[in-house]
């Protein structure tokens, strides 16, 4: 498996993130590091969640696209190493750092695709997390125009990726992706290696649906498999099981603390994962973010 970095002149150093937070990062020295899976597919690594490219003979499919400014940065990148024009790029979920790119690739051809709760989403159905309030729909151009609702194909020549729809998981619209003759999956940010995933229950998330999830995917590896988790390195299959053990824990923990009749707050101040902070190196706050995502996935707010 091979690795390199690859940088690339990019003009434009901001990107506002979508929601209430409109937080600003400065994208000028972001360069993207390329892990070869073997059978012409490939890893992309840069600011955002992880990107998954996989090549046939007249186009590339893509799976998520980062952040806008990075755009001409990820196209090099891919024809640097396949020579050829995105056709698809697929979205993993409707979250502002997989989805960045959408406008700039349309611009380009490349036709977006994503589940279609995702298009709806970025239509003005998204509730931002901070503030509770809907967010404005996007541009139409950063609109996914294809969209299926539970699984689908997508070919160009010489190669066909799967993908299919985990419900209620790390949203309401989240998709992976099996490029089953690389035997590669991109898992989008149901699985988050190195810290804590968003369980993101104002759009439709829960922990119960990313653990189900989660299973599926052990379901379709083997022990060859290269996992492509949402953000974090590169995974196996056993990676994956420790990852389904933690999710299980937190949320038996939470969940017997509610059955206890404890708050939320409570919940929180059981301080139920230290342990697993520890392990993962995780702070208290965003630990506490965890267990209150884990508790109101469970217990819902009237």
């Amino acid at each position: 498996m091979r690795v390199k970095t690859l940088a690339v002149a990019l003009f434009g150093a901001a990107f506002f993130v979508t929601g209430a937070s409109r937080a600003q990062q400065d994208f000028s020295k972001v360069d993207i590091k390329i892990t070869d899976l073997g059978h012409d597919t490939f890893m992309l690594e840069g600011s955002g969640g992880n990107i998954t490219v996989a090549a046939g003979r007249d186009g590339v499919i893509m799976v998520d696209g980062q952040f806008a400014p990075l755009h001409d940065r990820i196209k090099a990148a891919v024809f640097a190493v396949t020579g050829l024009p995105v056709r698809y790029l697929v979205n993993t979920h409707f979250h502002s750092d997989h989805i960045g790119g959408n406008g700039a690739f349309a611009g380009d051809g490349t036709t977006i695709v994503s589940q279609a709760n995702v298009a709806v989403r970025l239509g003005g159905g998204a509730i931002d997390r901070q503030s509770g309030a809907k967010v404005p729909a996007l541009a139409k151009e950063m609109i996914p125009k294809l969209t299926y609702a539970d699984s689908m194909n997508l070919s160009v020549k010489g190669l066909t990726a799967r993908l299919g729809h985990p419900a209620k998981a790390h949203t309401d619209g989240d998709t992976y992706v099996h490029f089953k003759v690389a035997n590669v999956i991109a898992t989008g940010d149901i699985v988050t290696l190195g810290r804590y995933p968003l369980v993101d229950f104002l759009n439709g998330g829960s922990i119960q649906g990313m653990i189900a999830a989660v299973d599926g995917y052990l379901k379709l590896a083997n022990d060859n498999t290269r996992i492509v988790p949402g953000h974090g390195p590169l995974a196996t299959k056993a990676t994956l099981a420790e990852y389904r053990a933690m999710l299980a824990t937190a949320r038996d923990r939470v969940a017997k603390l509610i059955a206890e009749g404890k708050s939320e707050q409570e919940a929180v101040a059981a301080r139920p994962i230290a342990d697993i902070d520890a392990k993962l190196r995780v702070s208290e706050p965003l630990s506490a973010n965890f267990v209150r995502s884990i508790y109101s996935s469970l217990k819902p707010k009237a």
